[in-house]
C-alpha cells in the first residue's frame, strides 16, 4: 500500500464543516502534554487560492506552535488535531453544533495522541476521522 493510500485510510473521509480557524488563530490545548496555548501556523491538506489564508475546522490536522506551556515545548512546531471550534457548523442530521472555545490536541505524525488524557468534550467528527482519539476521550459530543 502506498503512503498516500495509507494516509487516506487513516484520515478517512471528511464531511463538509464550516472552516472557522484561520492561520495564526489561538487554540486551547485540550490534553495533558504540558502545552496550554497553541497557535496554528499551517493546515495539512489545504488546497486554496493564491493569497488566501488557509483555514481549519473540526477534525483537521494542523501544524501548531506552543505559545504558553512547558518550556521544552515552547516555540517548536507540532502536529495537532482540532477537536472544538466556536464557529457553528451543521451536521447531516440538521443539528447545529457550537462549542465554548477553540481547542486542539497534540498528536504524533501518525495521528496517535501525545497525551494520555483529554479535557472537555471532543467533537464526534474528530473521533470519526481519527479513531485513535476515541481511546482516551471521556466526552464525545
Amino acid at each position: 500500500m502506498s503512503k498516500v493510500a495509507r494516509r487516506r485510510k487513516v484520515e478517512g473521509v471528511k464531511p463538509k464543516i464550516t472552516r472557522g480557524l484561520p492561520v495564526r488563530a489561538r487554540l486551547k490545548c485540550a490534553d495533558n502534554t504540558g502545552a496550554k496555548l497553541l497557535m496554528i501556523i499551517g493546515v495539512h491538506g489545504y488546497k486554496g487560492r493564491k493569497d488566501r489564508v488557509p483555514t481549519a475546522s473540526v477534525g483537521d490536522m494542523v501544524t501548531v506552535v506552543v505559545k504558553r506551556g512547558k518550556y521544552d515545548l515552547m516555540h517548536k512546531p507540532f502536529k495537532a488535531i482540532v477537536v472544538r471550534q466556536r464557529m457553528p457548523y451543521r451536521r447531516k442530521s440538521g443539528q447545529w453544533v457550537v462549542f465554548e472555545d477553540n481547542a486542539a490536541v497534540l498528536v504524533n505524525d501518525d495521528g496517535t495522541p501525545r497525551g494520555s488524557e483529554f479535557r472537555g468534550p471532543i467533537a464526534k467528527e474528530a473521533i470519526e476521522r481519527w479513531p485513535s482519539l476515541s481511546v482516551i476521550s471521556a466526552q464525545v459530543v
